[in-house]
């Protein structure tokens, strides 16, 4: 099983506004850069798509190691996730889950990998996050001008990882 480690950011202008994301992912092979966006998304929503983001984008089941600077994204996936799956996607209150379809799908991407999660401190000086934070923000200055639907915008790429 090849191992990969992942660096991923969101970032929203306004929230909620335009924003974008971006997922590092380096292995042996090389490394490369994926990135999008949603005109009108909020922060959290980024966090998630980044992560969502990195994992879709190998081909294969990988070792991963995921890196961010999101607690939510973080704790959502090792503490809340079972929980609210067990209440029928409600929270304790009984309220619905916010960002349910993204949770379910980082929630299945998950299930491919063996993934290790690590926080990182945002800005920082984390050289990777830093990176990824950086090209997070390219995308969402992007989204203020594209149309109101959901956009995704692969970067240019090096050898791809896995």
């Amino acid at each position: 099983m090849s191992e990969v480690e992942a660096f991923t950011d969101g970032a929203c202008l306004g929230n909620p506004g335009p924003g974008g994301w971006a997922a590092l992912l380096r292995a042996k092979g090389g490394e490369r850069v994926v990135a999008g966006g949603d005109p009108d998304t909020t922060n959290n929503r980024m966090e998630l798509m980044a992560a969502i983001g990195a994992l879709e984008a190998l081909t294969r089941p990988c070792k991963v190691k995921l890196t961010t600077d999101s607690r939510y994204v973080m704790q959502g996936i090792e503490q809340w996730v079972p929980k609210w799956r067990a209440n029928g996607w409600r929270t304790a209150d009984k309220k619905p889950v916010k960002n349910q379809d993204l949770w379910q799908r980082l929630s299945e991407a998950v299930s491919t990998h063996q993934v290790r999660w690590e926080w990182v401190k945002g800005h920082n000086g984390h050289a990777e996050n830093e990176r990824v934070d950086q090209a997070a923000r390219e995308q969402a200055e992007r989204m203020k001008s594209a149309p109101s639907t959901s956009a995704q915008t692969p970067t240019a790429q090096t050898r791809s990882p896995a």
